[in-house]
């Protein structure tokens, strides 16, 4: 089966719903703008994370002000940013390639998801004393990549060669698709392919290390970052892992 990047995919798409025989195509099409989506979204929450980490992890200050609702408006903030789609405008907004029906009904879903986690975070969130709190991009990105996927028949994951929480584990797909990504330049694309006969929409957005991230994932290798795992060694730019999301085809 093969495997294509996908850049110029509101192109692609486009092309591929002007043949309205090509029913799974169109299928296809809108599953996989929503995935995009998803992952964009979640991609986005692992952002705000990142920006408020100072904060996070002050160990100066009790009450941080990083509530649910703050969090839920820089989330927004960014995905906006990203992709020009404003969220609270997501339940007026007409259908269209690129919001398809299935996104309407699941980036609220990945939202609230989203929400609760930082709810559920916040007794950690406010301690006083203790600088270094666990709740770092890659935390958030596997808890609410989990609440979304326990609640939807779409499944959200976060992964990469060799994680560090075990539930980050790739499967027999995801890694031979991260092995793929590896070795190859850092591109704005994201891998799509049908599996399971057709049955089954498999996509994976690469995400790659900011500058932010060689604190804990750079170099020397060997040294033990601020959470007591051994760096990797990794520079900017290094391929970090994926988002990926597998989604069921005529499961609606």
């Amino acid at each position: 089966m093969r495997r294509r990047a996908w850049i110029a995919l509101a192109a692609v798409m486009l092309l591929m719903c002007l043949h309205p025989s090509m029913s799974v195509a169109v299928e296809r099409a809108e599953a996989e703008e929503t995935a995009r989506l998803l992952a964009k979204l979640l991609e986005s929450g692992r952002a705000v994370i990142e920006r408020n980490q100072s904060l996070i992890d002050d160990p100066h200050k009790g009450e941080k002000g990083f509530t649910p609702e703050l969090f839920e408006q820089q989330l927004i903030r960014e995905f906006h940013a990203k992709t020009g789609i404003d969220l609270n405008a997501l339940p007026a907004a007409p259908v269209s390639m690129l919001i398809p029906p299935l996104a309407k009904e699941l980036l609220p879903a990945l939202v609230q998801a989203s929400r609760e986690v930082v709810r559920d975070a916040q007794v950690v969130i406010n301690q006083r004393g203790i600088g270094y709190k666990n709740f770092i991009p890659a935390t958030y990105g596997s808890q609410a990549s989990a609440r979304f996927s326990k609640a939807a028949h779409v499944r959200l994951k976060q992964t990469t060669i060799q994680p560090r929480n075990p539930k980050n584990e790739p499967d027999e797909y995801e890694a031979s698709v991260l092995k793929w990504l590896s070795a190859r330049p850092r591109a704005e694309a994201y891998v799509s392919e049908l599996t399971d006969g057709g049955r089954t929409l498999r996509v994976v957005m690469p995400i790659y290390y900011a500058k932010d991230c060689l604190a804990c994932h750079g170099e020397p290798k060997g040294d033990l970052d601020i959470s007591g795992y051994p760096k990797e060694g990794h520079h900017e730019g290094d391929l970090a892992g994926a988002i990926t999301v597998t989604a069921p085809l005529g499961n609606r």
